[in-house]
């Protein structure tokens, strides 16, 4: 006996001008591309509601823009498809993807076109959304003398950017430096990158995409190597510089800690895959700087001098278990060649989800900490004075929605605990613009002036 097998499946094609497809997006959107790279590939889905087979006759962008955008559709690249067929309650994928040509301006210029989709002789568009941004391209650099880079339009940095012996190179307020997977800043020259409150200077990764839905490549570490300061480079200042998502931070080595090797002003160093600073028999001075989130402890400082004023040391690391403190000293190491540690921190905060410092016996040290917050229970001693233990500076930080705010809230212990004479003149003012010294007789502990939240009181 034979046996029928009847398909569920209906072959037949609608004609119904009535049923038109359905889209899983209205808009493509791909955030900032640069006219020299090609964007981050996106992609949606296209529905039949119908029961029964779809045709699409045409599949085709507009090209009504300064962009070039390609499609993959359900498996097969091209810019313009026929007769895609589609099963009854089936969908397919299209990707797209593309470049923008070179704008000549210096402004981000939005970028608007179309896909449009042709059935059954109605046509449906999926709009597609981009800024273009001119930049310019360094590839493998090494500058042999003085050099000026301006604000005009973001640079990417491929390789490395390298500052040669005696060559200073100065960074206008207001640049952007974008650099490529493993490039680094390495400087054996001088460093001058001085911004303002208004026009900081960025250095960060190329990637302006979006890891996946609304988190930003932003948060990621480990996008571009990281500022190397060489033994023998002196006199570099970082003021109102924001340096994230690198692998190293910042590394500094010197062989004379007579003379100053680095001074961060106002600027954040954030988001390191090793450390966000480590020093060796170096001189470096930071005021009113933010050194937050590595998974080897925030900074080391290795013999040399260290001044540390309004600074906060945080770590919420996200990506790996945190292994160092958020502070950690080496000193008089005849093994690792480290001079002794000559080091005051003064009205700062320590705090995150690692443990504060790694001192033992400190007898016997030059390591002086005024007026700082600690998580970590303790009492004031030779060496400690007038410190805030076993406290939280109340942070605006969620890890859950990636929020990593290191300014001050409302019941902060950390308010009006810092010592103004222990203040210079030049960190009277935060990287926002607030004065520290409106209280009269005590500043804020850390980089940041609070400024009450009436919101967070409701």
């Amino acid at each position: 006996m034979g046996l029928g097998l009847t398909s569920c499946i209906d072959d037949s094609f609608t004609t119904d001008p009535n049923d038109v497809l359905t889209f899983s997006v209205d808009t493509v959107k791909f955030d900032t591309v640069m006219t020299t790279k090609g964007t981050a590939t996106k992609q949606f889905v296209i529905y039949n509601r119908s029961k029964k087979q779809i045709n699409i006759s045409n599949i085709q962008v507009a090209g009504i823009s300064k962009a070039h955008f390609y499609l993959n559709v359900d498996g097969t690249k091209g810019s313009v498809f026929r007769d895609i067929e589609i099963r009854g309650g089936d969908s397919i994928y299209v990707f797209v993807e593309g470049y923008v040509d070179k704008l000549s301006k210096n402004e981000p210029e939005e970028i608007n076109d179309r896909i449009d989709f042709v059935t059954n002789g109605v046509t449906q568009s999926v709009a597609l959304n981009a800024w273009g941004q001119d930049v310019r391209t360094l590839k493998a650099v090494t500058l042999t003398e003085d050099t000026h880079l301006t604000n005009e339009t973001p640079y990417i940095i491929y390789d490395s950017l390298v500052v040669s012996p005696n060559v200073t190179l100065t960074i206008d307020p207001g640049t952007t430096l974008l650099f490529h997977d493993k490039a680094l800043l390495e400087v054996y020259g001088t460093l001058k990158a001085i911004g303002t409150k208004d026009k900081q200077i960025v250095m960060r990764g190329d990637r302006l995409d979006h890891v996946v839905g609304d988190i930003s490549f932003d948060i990621m570490s480990g996008q571009w190597g990281g500022l190397l300061i060489f033994a023998g480079s002196h006199d570099n200042e970082l003021q109102y510089v924001d340096l994230h998502s690198t692998q190293y931070g910042i590394q500094v080595a010197s062989n004379n800690p007579e003379r100053q090797s680095l001074h961060l002003l106002n600027s954040v160093v954030h988001n390191s895959e090793s450390y966000c600073m480590l020093t060796i028999n170096a001189w470096v001075e930071a005021e009113g700087t933010e050194f937050s989130d590595a998974p080897d402890g925030v900074v080391a400082f290795m013999g040399g001098k260290i001044r540390a004023t309004q600074c906060t040391f945080a770590n919420y690391y996200l990506f790996a278990a945190i292994e160092g403190p958020n502070i950690a000293f080496f000193q008089n190491d005849e093994k690792n060649s480290l001079m002794p540690l000559d080091c005051k921190i003064m009205n700062s905060i320590s705090y995150g989800l690692g443990y504060d410092v790694n001192l033992g016996d400190m007898s016997g040290t030059n390591i002086w900490i005024y007026n700082t917050l600690f998580k970590s229970s303790g009492n004031d001693d030779d060496h400690f004075f007038n410190c805030v233990w076993e406290a939280d500076p109340k942070y605006y930080v969620n890890r859950e929605k990636y929020i990593f705010d290191y300014r001050l809230m409302n019941e902060s212990p950390a308010i009006a605990r810092g010592d103004i004479s222990l203040c210079p003149e030049s960190a009277r003012y935060d990287r926002y613009g607030n004065d520290r010294f409106t209280n009269g007789t005590a500043t804020d502990l850390g980089a940041y002036v609070w400024i009450e939240n009436k919101e967070q009181e409701k």
